[in-house]
């Protein structure tokens, strides 16, 4: 199962990064999640018995409220096109 999601992990703006949610302790705790993002990972692997990855994008700007800034924006139509033509 891949799940997309921002997260600051110490990239430029609309790059991403392909991880493990057992790698986000490696990251900071930081979250607007109401349940903490590797804590929902874990209640999914277990109830679907999947395989969970994350692919997570870097914001350029985290406050409340706020759209999508255009890298977010240009790097999220970029992931979706691609998953778009290799899934069928």
């Amino acid at each position: 199962m891949l799940l997309i999601d921002a997260a600051i992990v110490g990239l430029k703006p609309g790059q991403s990064k392909l991880v493990k949610p057992e790698e986000l302790a490696a990251f900071p705790a930081y979250s607007t999640h109401m349940l903490p993002l590797r804590v929902f990972c874990e209640y999914l692997s277990k109830m679907t018995e999947a395989k969970i990855a994350l692919l997570l994008i870097e914001p350029k700007n985290t406050n409340f409220g706020e759209g999508l800034t255009l890298e977010v924006d240009t790097a999220a139509k970029k992931i979706a096109n691609f998953l778009l033509r290799l899934l069928p």
